[in-house]
């Protein structure tokens, strides 16, 4: 009997649980889910005589590791901040692991270590990153095997809310992590590749500059630059690209109201709230505002920085300018705010999400010239078994399987760009609906 131990288990990993749990029997699995939920993780992994849940806080060193000792395998979905310790206690207890997350920098000096161990370290296996890079490599790769040359590359991904679902004036609803929502983009400045000239846009003007996409049945959506395109050009092997962009989606009108709520400050991480228990949210939000009067604060701040009606309107729904308390006893306003859109915008009973991924090329093959535009759409079944859920967790679901199979030889750090990892589980994929459509039209 093989024991995969999967470390962390929040909203992403209702599906993977299920996956792991369907398969357990015929591949002779024992389960073990470690989360300091333990009630929340017992709903999502019922009660299948495979699985064991267990109180595990994973910031405690000893005891994870000696959770980890004891499995055959380690899923991590844990934040990506404590992926490097658990790739080190991997290396030193010589365990497979697998995550969702990018790689941090502090990550790759750990692939020779790996390598030594006898080890993989199989990173990015999520939705995005993971089916993103699967789907697009295997265009490319497709690309390439008929003689042609890939010129531009743009790829965007947005967890979101279905149609039927779609109750506010966002058009948004939190599928995933909402310290994420808040803090999306802040950690830098994007860059990315445009005609042949190196880009770069700050995070105060990050939600400003989108891209219009449009998506056959879903209408009109427009994508923001994510942090740095620029290293998927050695990952992709496209160095000599004119474009390659990487972004993330939201419907059409919610980036110039978040832009607005960054230009206030509200998504400010840096500072603590003086008497936040005693704050209310017209207080904060009249302490960013560059006017001394508060009794037309809507209005004032809507001329102050040029806001539309629509975006107005999204703030007055949010609830900024209302007279009611934050809902922390401290904190900053990313945490403030983190607090009321997990309450604005959190799903219902009954509701279900939407993934949408979106890839464009611009190609060479024979003398012409083409775009070819490549999407996916997935819908959730409900709060628990999302969109976000399913094309996060079986994605791993599956690599898990293959590697406890001894189906996958390759060991260090490791992305699933190459075919060995990207057929046979997109291949998989379909199985489940997760399909991509593809049009392509002639550019000369």
């Amino acid at each position: 009997m093989k024991t995969i131990l999967l470390i962390g288990a929040g909203r992403s990993s209702a599906h993977l649980i299920r996956y792991l749990v369907e398969h357990a029997g015929a591949e002779n699995w024992h389960i073990r889910i470690g989360d300091l939920d333990v009630e929340g993780t017992r709903h999502r992994a019922g009660h299948a005589g495979c699985t064991e849940v267990f109180s595990l806080d994973a910031s405690h060193a000893e005891d994870r590791r000696g959770a980890m000792a004891e499995a055959d395998l380690i899923i991590s979905m844990l934040p990506a901040s404590m992926h490097v310790e658990v790739a080190r206690d991997c290396i030193a207890l010589k365990k497979d692991v697998i995550t969702p997350s990018y790689v941090a920098d502090e990550m790759w000096p750990l692939d020779k270590e790996a390598r030594e161990a006898g080890i993989l370290i199989l990173n990015e296996m999520g939705v995005d990153p993971g089916i993103d890079h699967m789907s697009a490599m295997k265009l490319i790769d497709g690309i390439r095997a008929r003689g042609g040359r890939v010129k531009s590359f743009e790829s965007y991904t947005g967890g979101l809310v279905a149609p039927e679902s779609d109750t506010n004036p966002w058009h948004y609803k939190v599928t995933w992590n909402p310290r994420n929502v808040v803090l999306a983009g802040s950690g830098g400045t994007a860059r990315y590749r445009h005609a042949g000239m190196l880009k770069y846009i700050p995070y105060p003007q990050l939600f400003s500059r989108v891209t219009p996409v449009d998506v056959p049945g879903y209408g009109r959506f427009e994508g923001y630059a994510n942090r740095d395109s620029l290293k998927y050009l050695d990952v992709y092997g496209l160095q000599g690209v004119d474009t390659l962009l990487r972004g993330t989606l939201r419907k059409d009108g919610f980036c110039s109201a978040w832009q607005a709520l960054v230009e206030l400050g509200l998504t400010d991480d840096t500072f603590a709230i003086p008497d936040a228990a005693v704050q209310s949210w017209r207080m904060l939000t009249a302490s960013f505002a560059p006017i001394t009067s508060s009794s037309r604060l809507e209005q004032d701040l809507a001329q102050a920085f040029g806001w539309s009606h629509e975006v107005l309107e999204r703030l007055i729904w949010l609830g900024i300018f209302e007279d009611r308390p934050l809902g922390i006893s401290s904190g900053s306003p990313a945490a403030a705010l983190q607090r009321l859109i997990e309450e604005k915008w959190k799903l219902s009973p009954g509701d279900k999400d939407l993934l949408v991924m979106w890839h464009r090329f611009v190609a060479e093959e024979g003398g012409s010239r083409y775009e070819l535009t490549s999407w996916l759409t997935t819908e959730g079944e409900d709060p628990t078994y999302t969109a976000m859920s399913r094309t996060v967790g079986l994605p791993i679901g599956i690599a898990a399987r293959r590697i406890l199979r001894g189906e996958w030889h390759m060991k260090g750090i490791v992305l699933p760009v190459i075919p060995e990892i990207y057929l046979p589980v997109l291949d998989e994929l379909e199985s489940f609906g997760i399909t991509f459509r593809e049009s392509i039209s002639p550019l000369d």
